[in-house]
């Protein structure tokens, strides 16, 4: 799915979310900038997530609670330096947990998910506002 500015991601969100309505496991991956966190937030939203959410950068994870009260876990792997990082907080735990898990920079993780059954969101930058995304 192609879009040509920001106001339209709603969309996207919805289309993913009802493509992928049994998975809860979703890597996101796209260059610094290209919108990952800015879909994670508005598939927050959709979930009944009320409130801010932010990219949990030197947090790691972030926790929030949809409509359905269940968590949300947002994670942002961009500043560690290894997949013992992830261990060491309990990715592990998160990832068996049931509910929805958006990871940012997936690729610094990617050996522990290896087997895993997770929805790749893959978004390429066309232009300034311009994105294709990629499920």
């Amino acid at each position: 799915m192609t879009i040509s500015n920001q106001q339209e991601l709603p969309s996207v969100a919805a289309d993913l979310l009802q493509k992928h309505s049994n998975d809860r496991v979703f890597g996101f991956y796209g260059e610094m900038g290209a919108g990952k966190t800015t879909l994670i937030k508005e598939l927050c939203r959709q979930l009944g997530v009320e409130g801010t959410t932010s990219s949990p950068t030197f947090a790691i994870v972030n926790e929030y609670f949809g409509s359905d009260g269940l968590p949300i876990y947002h994670f942002d792997f961009y500043r560690i330096d290894s997949v013992d990082e992830a261990v060491k907080i309990g990715f592990n735990d998160y990832l068996y947990s049931g509910s929805y898990c958006f990871i940012e920079w997936t690729e610094k993780v990617e050996e522990l998910l290896a087997g895993e059954d997770f929805v790749k969101v893959k978004i390429e930058v066309l232009g300034d506002q311009k994105r294709r995304f990629i499920y």
